[in-house]
């Protein structure tokens, strides 16, 4: 069939033969060919991304996206293939060893197509397109993702990983069809090229809605069906962290107190923090766990992930106090700036999961590696963490994995609290000061504008929970990179920029989290040159990417090269949504300064998607956030006068969902208008529009808005 929507159509009959060849190729008894390393250099040398680099001495005759790859590919009449992952992917690496560095797949790659390489971090654009047609097409996807395409850019098949045998096979009977049967591949275009159009508008709804607290309630009984109550996150395997699901949670105990949700999302965050997926070493998260139960990661950091947990374990310490947040928060961002950050500011996108060409190496351990190095204070520090002479994973090593309470592994080794927290911690520097001698994962260098910014919401975060002005100043630095680098004067971004010639446009999540970024300056310093950024930033996305016909926001303003149809990203998923996350900025944006016209259109963004929000909210849970704004009282909390900082940063220790203004002296802000009385720091607490008497302490605060 061309689509699992569309069972009715049938597929013709060499794209049966190419399924046949591809699975019966696959499961063959053949041995993997050989590669052999010759010195080649293709068009991606000119590149800066560090993915595309790695692949610039391939045999493949790699171009970049961009015009002239296609133009070659019209001149020459041949189907393009583009090649999508990213530096951090592991099978992307193996895909390359086995066959675009071997000579014989790249003359048949050669020979019969134009063959692209795209990094989908840096252009998330074009994987956004390809990456709907491949699961269109079969249902799933994932990277490398590698999408055959007419002359024009159309997609007409395309998978992920495949073996050199299958491979070789798939590129063999799509150049046979092109040439015989080339009317076929033009129809499976078109059939494409609907089908993702109409998947993007069957998210929306065209109906005037009212939200209703009962209808998200049995959404979210839907939901609690699928929490793991042993492990945390959601039953099954692979366990993915998912920031917006927690936080939204977080939002929904803090509104109805139901304390099962609290349970639910500190239980996954304690799991979460204790598990593999943590570096118990050296702070911050991998990208996800194989496992049904946070064991063993794949073990690529990204930026993204980890400022998001940030903020998320930044919130959930505000409502519980827990010291092991804390210490998450802090080692994290250790890590960021550590491994990930600058000298620019702005922090890098990702470590690679492999060193020394395996995967996990750097962070795997032997028991006798570690009883060597730990000495008489290895029994306790093995028993903690989960070590063994046979391995907790696979060939004898182990990945640091707590299983057990400290309280009683302590006593098992007749030692107190303190003792074993001290013991342990010696033990964690001696570790990483063994393990920071081992060849480190590879780095991509990439400064992406949209990660950066999510980077500055959760030092934020941070800084508001424990009032560490180091994290404020990262925050403010990492902000002056983006608006000086990244930043034209009318709030158009570059998602990436090295010059004038090495440029990438911004995207809608570079606009969104850019403008949430500054939003959030101003909720921490009341410095407005922040909220007149957001609103530049604002201004511009509105221009430019604004869809009035659908009510929302494109993802791309223009493309280099062709465009299947103009994308909207509407699901949430580990990184919200670009189009929850504008609805976001744009209520707020509302509310600072008095715009009816943002307003409406957030709301009206929320009542297009708040049918598919009650049938599957964990993937709409960043504009459940949103929702509650609209479900339960808006509430804004105004300081005004000399001290309005010191009582702000009082004010952020709590977890509350206000809105936030405030400044030391007159301003004209909207919310701030005639609140100054020189002489007086005074707090004023506003719902739907009505301010109440203002208040002069933050426990006076705490109390209006709990009433």
């Amino acid at each position: 069939m061309y689509f699992q929507n569309n069972p009715g159509k049938a597929m013709h009959k060499l794209f049966y033969l190419i399924i046949f060849l591809t699975f019966s190729s696959c499961n063959a008894q053949q041995k993997p060919m050989e590669a052999k390393k010759i010195p080649y250099t293709n068009h991606l040398i000119h590149e800066t991304s560090p993915y595309l680099l790695q692949h610039a001495h391939n045999p493949v005759n790699w171009y970049p996206w961009g015009k002239e790859a296609f133009e070659k590919a019209r001149k020459e009449n041949k189907l393009v293939l583009v090649s999508i992952g990213y530096a951090a992917c592991h099978w992307c690496h193996v895909m390359e060893k086995e066959s675009f560095e071997n000579e014989a797949v790249a003359k048949l790659m050669n020979d019969h197509f134009i063959c692209i390489k795209v990094d989908r971090e840096q252009r998330p654009d074009v994987d956004h397109q390809y990456m709907d047609a491949v699961q269109l097409l079969t249902g799933r996807g994932g990277w490398p993702l590698n999408c055959f395409a007419l002359p024009d850019g159309r997609p007409v098949w395309g998978g992920t990983y495949f073996p050199p045998k299958q491979w070789m096979s798939v590129l063999t009977q799509l150049s046979e069809l092109w040439k015989t049967e080339p009317e076929k591949l033009k129809q499976q275009a078109e059939q494409i090229a609907t089908g993702v159009h109409n998947n993007d508008l069957l998210q929306l709804s065209t109906d005037k809605q009212m939200f209703r607290k009962p209808d998200v309630d049995k959404a979210l009984l839907l939901w609690s069906r699928h929490f793991d109550d042993k492990w945390g996150g959601n039953t099954g395997a692979p366990k993915f962290p998912m920031p917006s699901n927690y936080r939204f949670l977080l939002n929904e105990y803090y509104h109805n107190k139901d304390k099962s949700l609290l349970k639910y999302v500190t239980l996954s965050l304690d799991k979460m923090a204790q598990g593999g997926i943590y570096d118990h070493l050296g702070g911050g998260f991998a990208r996800y766990a194989t496992d049904s139960h946070w064991k063993v990661p794949h073990f690529e950091k990204m930026l993204y992930d980890n400022a998001q947990l940030i903020q998320l374990y930044a919130e959930a310490y505000r409502i519980t106090h827990n010291p092991m947040y804390k210490n998450v928060v802090y080692q994290t961002i250790g890590f960021m700036e550590r491994d990930l950050g600058s000298s620019t500011g702005g922090f890098y996108a990702s470590l690679d999961a492999d060193s020394d060409g395996g995967e996990g190496d750097y962070y795997v351990w032997t028991k006798n590696e570690i009883d060597r190095v730990l000495g008489k204070e290895a029994p306790f520090f093995n028993a903690y963490y989960s070590i063994s002479a046979s391995g907790n994973w696979e060939n004898g090593k182990n990945v640091l994995f707590v299983q057990q309470d400290l309280e009683k592994t302590a006593a098992a080794f007749n030692l107190s609290l303190p003792e074993a927290k001290t013991s342990l911690a010696a033990s964690r520097k001696k570790l990483f000061t063994i393990r920071d001698k081992r060849t480190r994962p590879g780095t991509d260098t990439k400064i992406l504008t949209s990660w950066n910014a999510l980077v500055i919401s959760g030092l934020l975060s941070a800084y508001g929970a424990f009032d560490n002005l180091e994290f404020l100043k990262m925050a403010e630095k990492t902000a002056n990179f983006i608006k000086t680098q990244r930043m034209e004067a009318d709030g158009k971004l570059w998602r990436a920029r090295r010059n004038e010639k090495e440029k990438v446009p911004g995207f809608l999540d570079d606009y969104a989290f850019t403008a949430q970024a500054f939003l959030d300056l101003y909720r921490y310093t009341f410095d407005e040159q922040w909220l007149q950024s957001a609103q530049r930033v604002i201004r511009y996305a509105q221009l430019h990417f604004y869809n009035k016909n659908t009510g929302m926001f494109l993802y791309a303003d223009s493309e280099e090269g062709p465009v299947i149809q103009p994308k909207m990203e509407i699901i949430d998923n580990v990184i919200p949504s670009s189009n929850s996350a504008m609805a976001s900025v744009l209520a707020q944006a509302g509310v600072y300064f008095e715009n009816e016209e943002d307003s409406k259109i957030a709301r009206n963004m929320m009542e297009k998607v708040y049918p598919a929000l009650l049938k599957n909210l964990p993937y709409y849970s960043n504009w459940a956030l949103l929702l509650n704004s609209y479900l339960y009282p808006s509430q804004e909390v105004v300081f005004a006068g000399k001290n309005a900082l010191q009582l702000n940063l009082e004010f952020e220790q709590n977890y509350t969902t206000a809105l936030v203004a405030g400044s030391l002296r007159k301003s004209e802000t909207p919310l701030l208008k005639d609140r100054f009385i020189p002489g007086k720091t005074l707090i004023y607490v506003c719902e739907n529009k009505t301010c109440k008497l203002p208040v002069k302490t933050v426990k006076e605060v705490l109390l209006l808005l709990r009433k």
